[in-house]
């Protein structure tokens, strides 16, 4: 099949990045971060267990408006 892509391709105006993620979102992304972190290091994977520490840091940052978008009140 040749030709361009058709209507629907894409993210357009409503798609990735369009809205922040909610804050019950960003709370189960570092909650989930911080246990797969634990089990990693209880592994003793200790790159991969840091590796989700930070991320787990950041989306803490992100659910308490540190960083990212601010949300007028």
């Amino acid at each position: 099949m040749t030709g361009g892509r058709g209507p629907g391709w894409g993210a357009g105006p409503a798609g990735a990045g369009a809205a922040p993620p909610s804050r019950t979102f960003l709370a189960l992304l570092a909650l989930a971060a911080v246990l797969v972190a634990a089990f990693l290091a209880a592994d003793g994977r200790w790159g991969s267990a840091l590796a989700l520490a930070a991320a787990a840091v950041y989306f803490t940052l992100r659910y308490t408006g540190r960083i990212g978008r601010r949300r007028s009140p």
